[in-house]
């Protein structure tokens, strides 16, 4: 049995798609999911999870960072985007960073069952459309950028996180465990999980010391 995550903040197409993947694909378990955190949760509490579609516009999903580090997080889940938009570049660049697949939600409802289906077996699914704006151009999304082979050394900026990683990384200062940082702030500890990795990446540091550092010494600059 193949066990789906729906995940978009609209409730009524939530349900469509449940009903066209119920109808068109046997022996599917699906869990829908309203926001980000929702998708974490599940991922981690009902694994396996073999396939979790996510809108990419739904609440708490800050970037395509992000979604890169739940790709790594869960290498055994398939993930495809749904979207409205169709722009060439908007599906290459999903494409890009690891996702198995991209809907558009104008597609009939037998095109996304066959979406679904493509992805379950395995292959990388990409809109026929996308297929007859492409023609004679070849289909290659842009590779992903390569990891720098220097060292890190802590030079990102506090700025460039969210408010929510923020609050992660001061209870990463303080020594607090990710469990202990979800229930804090009411998250899933999954969510914490990822939210360490953006943030260590973020700063270029390597572990959770050297965060801490980078915040005190911000914090030391800001004071003087």
């Amino acid at each position: 049995m193949y066990r789906i995550v729906i995940a978009d903040d609209h409730g009524l197409y939530r349900r469509g798609l449940r009903l066209a993947l119920s109808a068109g694909i046997p022996n599917i378990e699906i869990f829908e999911a309203a926001c980000f955190d929702a998708v974490v949760s599940l991922l981690a509490d009902q694994a396996p999870i073999h396939l979790a579609i996510l809108d990419l516009n739904m609440p708490g999903l800050f970037n395509q960072q992000v979604l890169a580090d739940v790709l790594s997080t869960y290498p055994d889940t398939r993930f495809a985007i749904v979207s409205g938009n169709d722009s060439r570049s908007e599906i290459l660049t999903a494409l890009s960073i690891g996702l198995h697949g991209y809907i558009v939600k104008s597609q009939k409802d037998e095109e996304v069952v066959l979406a679904v289906s493509e992805i379950l077996s395995g292959r990388i699914y990409v809109p026929a459309l996308l297929s007859r704006t492409s023609a004679g151009q070849g289909l290659h999304a842009p590779p992903p950028e390569r990891a720098s082979t220097q060292p890190r050394t802590g030079t990102g900026s506090l700025s460039k996180l969210t408010l929510r990683q923020r609050d992660v990384l001061k209870l990463m200062a303080e020594g607090h465990s990710n469990k202990e940082i979800a229930r804090h702030l009411d998250i899933a500890e999954a969510t914490t999980k990822i939210h360490a990795a953006a943030i260590m990446r973020e700063l270029g540091v390597r572990n959770r010391t050297e965060a801490a550092l980078v915040l005190q010494n911000w914090l030391s600059k800001n004071a003087s």
